[in-house]
């Protein structure tokens, strides 16, 4: 975890490095370290550079892939797709890791955990968790380990969960999830410090409260989350078709796509 965590420091530092840019980096720090070994605690940690070329997203190859269901789909109502994803938090005592399902018809985070470890273990128990509030017909992730596992990919199978990966490439076809990021650190992570774990997690679930049954979105017409998500309607539903994920950009990168996409009016 020493190394992973050096090598999350320098991308914090350097968002920009790929896996051989950091190594150097390493190297000349006295890491004794080859790419490869760099290229593999990236992959566990889901670190990728903000610009990616060919080869930058990976996943274990052994793992099976699905074709993404949401394309041309129009979500008109509540636990139609839902999409997940993971996300890193830096505190004092080292990373934490952060997972969240959102429904996409009412951006309502229907369910998160923490863990300090990237094992598929707290994804599964996250979604568990969320089968309590509601039961998606889709569940949409990216291509990381966690997510094209035999233990995640089986768990969705026997609830009889459609599964749905964002095409290579695509960014933004787990693009509600990045903006649930967006807000999550910007209002409330970056504007804070936290002692322990415990307390990080109490701050999180405040937030996603406040969230879910307070935060007027202005994609919802100023509605709450939880309004939409627990029988209201919508103006509006959602044209996958149209999303920012199928948008011509003038951007040529990922990372430069998601800048453009977070522009636009959000949740």
């Amino acid at each position: 975890m020493q190394l992973l965590n050096e090598v999350r420091d320098i991308w914090e530092r350097y968002p920009f490095y790929g896996y051989r840019r950091i190594t150097k980096e390493l190297q000349s720090a006295g890491y004794v370290v080859n790419h490869k070994r760099v290229l593999r605690m990236m992959e566990l940690g889901g670190i990728r550079a903000i610009y990616p070329g060919p080869n930058t997203s990976r996943r274990n190859k052994l793992h099976a892939v699905h074709r993404y269901l949401l394309r041309d789909v129009l979500i008109d109502h509540a636990n139609q797709a839902w999409m997940v994803d993971i996300t890193y938090l830096r505190l004092k005592q080292g990373f934490v890791y952060l997972v969240a399902l959102i429904d996409v018809y009412s951006r309502y985070v229907v369910s998160w955990k923490i863990s300090n470890t990237l094992e598929t273990a707290f994804c599964i128990e996250a979604l568990q968790s969320g089968l309590f509030v509601g039961r998606p017909e889709i569940v949409n992730s990216d291509q990381g380990c966690q997510f094209t596992s035999e233990a995640w990919l089986s768990f969705l199978e026997a609830q009889s969960i459609k599964i749905s990966m964002t095409g290579k490439g695509r960014c933004l076809d787990n693009v509600y999830i990045e903006r649930f990021w967006r807000s999550v650190k910007r209002e409330e992570f970056y504007l804070r410090e936290y002692g322990s774990i415990q307390e990080l997690k109490k701050s999180i679930g405040a937030y996603i409260e406040f969230y879910n049954h307070k935060r007027f979105h202005q994609a919802l017409d100023y509605k709450r989350p939880a309004e939409i998500y627990f029988g209201g309607q919508r103006e509006n539903p959602v044209d996958m078709w149209t999303s920012p994920a199928d948008q011509p950009t003038p951007f040529g990168t990922c990372g430069q796509a998601m800048d453009n996409a977070n522009a636009l009016p959000t949740t």
